[in-house]
């Protein structure tokens, strides 16, 4: 499979990427010869970068880079289509796709990376990295004493206190999944294959 790239005057085609799990149409890039043939090595999608006039591997600087799973190429030998593992939000807004329009699953992924920098850049001032400091029982601790209180919130009839406590449970469960090296979306794949075998 190789991809006709003197069709342009500038030797890049468009490159389509989809997520290997769920189908969904992460972000479209551009490649050139080399940036092509370094993915297909590296396992690692790479880029040419058009405002920056260079091979640019996403996630490179955030850490967030796409896995490579398989490439297609279409009827006209100029696009390609790569199904990737993204390991991160994808978008630079901190949304896991570039066409979606921002939503809370975008917040919890911000979210998600603030727990993550705490936890890795300790701060005196912040709770967050005082749990983690504190260690996995004192966060699993927490996460079993804000269901507690969810529960009990659930049997009363105040929504905002019960939203209140259902946050807090959220909040800390985050904290809980970072902890063990796991994140939001490691979960949604369990259940997402959970739903395939059902």
């Amino acid at each position: 499979m190789i991809p006709n790239f003197t069709k342009s005057a500038d030797g890049l085609i468009p490159v389509i990427i989809q997520d290997n799990t769920t189908n969904v149409i992460l972000m479209l890039g551009y490649m050139n010869e080399e940036a092509f043939q370094k993915t297909q090595l590296e396992k690692r999608v790479t880029f040419f970068s058009r405002s920056k006039s260079r091979l640019w591997t996403k996630g490179e600087e955030s850490g967030n880079f796409l896995e490579l799973n398989e490439l297609f190429l279409d009827c006209d030998q100029d696009t390609l289509l790569i199904k990737a593992t993204p390991l991160g939000p994808v978008c630079h807004t901190g949304a896991d796709t570039c066409f979606a329009e921002r939503n809370s699953s975008d917040f919890i992924s911000q979210l998600e990376q603030i727990i993550q920098h705490r936890k890795l850049n300790l701060d005196e001032k912040s709770y967050i990295s005082s749990l983690f400091k504190k260690g996995i029982n004192k966060i699993a601790q927490k996460v079993g004493e804000e269901a507690v209180e969810l529960v009990i919130e659930a049997k009363d009839n105040n929504d905002e206190l019960f939203k209140d406590e259902a946050a807090d449970l959220l909040f800390h469960y985050l904290i809980l999944l970072a902890a063990k090296g796991f994140s939001m979306k490691d979960i949604v794949r369990t259940l997402e294959n959970r739903n395939k075998s059902s």
